[in-house]
Order: C-alpha cells, then structure tokens, then sequence
C-alpha cells in the first residue's frame, strides 16, 4: 500500500515538474519583466563586448582573421598588383600589416565606452535590441559609440600607419584620386580608412557573439540569459 502511495505521489511531482517545466519554455517577451529584459541584455553585450574586444585586441586579431582582416580599399586593387609586379610587393604587405597592427592596438580602448553604453542602457533601449532581430545590438552600439570610438582609435592608428613610408604616398595619391571621382572619400585618407574599418570589425565581432548567446543561452551559464533569450525562441 505504501508503495502504491509512493508511485503515486512520485508520478504527480513527475507531471506537476513537466508542466511546471513547459510553462518556463512558454515564456514570451511580454512575460519577461522589464527588470529582466534590461538585465539579460546588459549580460549578454558585456559578454559580447568584451569577448570581441579580447579576440581582437591581440596580435593577428584582424590580420589573422579573414572577416575582419583589413585590406587596401578595392579601387586600388590594380595598382596594388602592378606595385607587386614591379617588385614592392613588400612594401605594399608592410603597409596592410601596420594597417591590421594600428586596429589590434585600438581595440583594448574601446572596452570604457561599451560598457558605458551597456550600463547605462534604458528599457526601451532593451526592449527595441530584444526584438530587434540578430543585427540589433550592432546598431545600438554604433549608435551610442562609433563616433566617440573613432575619436579614440584615430590617434592610435595614425601612429601604427606612419611609420610606413607607403602610407603617406597613399594619402597623396588617394586624395588627388577622390577629387577626380576614382574613390570614395572615405577611403582617400588611409588612417581615416583603417579607423573606420576597425570599427566595422569590432561591430561585426560583437554581432557574432550575440548570434551565440542568443542561439544558446544556456552555454554560457547565467539564468537571466536562458530566461530572456529562451522567451525569443
């Protein structure tokens, strides 16, 4: 008889726990508290923000990674394959070495304002990146910070690129090459050109790592991650 009893009782925990269990799953967004949803998505950008920060800011962090490896801009790919046929294909490779180096070097220097930007995040901020799909915290971030973080990494990359010979020659040259029209005025200026692809990059790294966190919350071992990214499954 008490056996019976004990099958019982243990079958109702069973089905009390999965039903328990099913309704947790069942979690929308709107059942997620606004102190919740603020405080998962601050979590998973810091994590995000500061694992892109720590893959890039080391040496090869862009050169060695062919998603953010900097290159010269694509109009000047031709001249680029005649400097190389004429022999100073060294002196071209030097130049996109110190490019990636000036990136690795600024990188570090954007951990402050992230996480400014993370800590000082609204609900509404939350809220809008929560729904926002998987390109939302990219934008927010670009938002609070690019034009801050161009200020800071500038400096930084001048002084990796100047002292390559080729990059003042490049400066010349794509000046005279925006003003005809032949390239973007963005990329006519190889400092301005690095900061600005530095910055895509950090973006980029820190979009992937959000992909992550969303996809599976659960790896990284924090409750309000599963409970807030579980509730956009």
């Amino acid at each position: 008889m008490q056996r019976r009893q004990f099958t019982l009782a243990t079958s109702i925990v069973s089905l009390l726990s999965a039903s328990a269990l099913q309704q947790a799953y069942a979690l929308t967004l709107d059942d997620i508290s606004n102190t919740d949803a603020t405080k998962g998505l601050k979590t998973a950008l810091e994590k995000g923000a500061l694992s892109a920060i720590g893959l890039l800011g080391v040496q090869d962090g862009f050169l060695g990674n062919d998603s953010v490896r900097i290159s010269l801009p694509g109009s000047l790919q031709d001249a680029v394959k005649l400097l190389r046929t004429v022999g100073q294909g060294g002196r071209v490779d030097e130049l996109i070495t110190a490019m990636n180096r000036g990136a690795e070097a600024a990188v570090p220097m954007a951990k402050d304002l992230l996480v400014n930007a993370v800590q000082t995040m609204s609900v509404t901020d939350a809220k809008g990146i929560l729904g926002g799909g998987d390109t939302a915290v990219t934008q927010f971030f670009a938002n609070k910070t690019r034009p801050a973080l161009a200020v800071k990494f500038l400096p930084i990359v001048s002084q990796a690129t100047e002292k390559v010979g080729l990059a003042q020659k490049y400066n010349d040259v794509a000046g005279k090459a925006s003003e005809m029209g032949l390239m973007k005025k963005e990329e006519a200026n190889i400092q301005q050109y690095v900061t600005g692809k530095t910055l895509d990059g950090l973006f980029f790294m820190i979009s992937e790592e959000e992909k992550k966190i969303r996809q599976n919350p659960v790896g990284y071992g924090s409750s309000i991650l599963s409970k807030v990214f579980g509730a956009l499954k």
